[in-house]
């Protein structure tokens, strides 16, 4: 058992690859009401990981995933950085899953070569920040009016987790 992923009373916190057609756990947010869908979405490429929690019984439930794309800031390897996103099922926000989630794939990504692992926010998603400063990111900036959902533009924050 890796302790450092256990939550006292919850379980321990562990992340699984999947492909798409992988069933994820819905998990409604104000944060992804999107509307209407670029249509060059189609062609972006997202890895994807299942959250699990394996409860003190042992049993193993889905409780949120990630996901993972893409970001060049030049041409060469080095220049290459992974966005990632995640969800979690409502019951299970606010217990600290989010930040060991996050935490586990940013080392995973590190140790495949990834030196640069971001994740934006709302500026007004609090918890999410939280979320990220635990799990060892740090907060870049702001980038202004940089995603549209459904109910207009919004400002976000740029989190870095770098490797050592």
């Amino acid at each position: 058992m890796n302790y450092e992923n256990a939550i006292p009373g919850l379980g321990t916190i562990s992340i699984r690859a999947i492909d798409n057609e992988y069933p994820r756990p819905l998990s409604p947010s104000i944060y992804a009401e999107w509307g209407e869908m670029a249509p060059e979405i189609r062609d972006m490429v997202f890895e994807r990981w299942i959250v699990e929690l394996t409860q003190p019984d042992g049993s193993l439930i889905d409780v949120g995933d990630l996901s993972a794309h893409a970001v060049w800031y030049g041409p060469t390897p080095g220049s290459r950085a992974l966005n990632i996103g995640i969800s979690l099922v409502e019951k299970y926000r606010g217990r600290g899953i989010g930040s060991i989630a996050q935490r586990v794939l940013a080392e995973e990504l590190h140790s495949q070569g990834i030196i640069r692992v971001e994740a934006q926010t709302d500026i007004t998603n609090h918890a999410e920040k939280k979320s990220l400063k635990k799990a060892g990111f740090e907060c870049e900036g702001v980038l202004r009016q940089a995603q549209q959902r459904a109910d207009g533009l919004h400002d976000m924050e740029v989190w870095s987790h770098i490797s050592g």
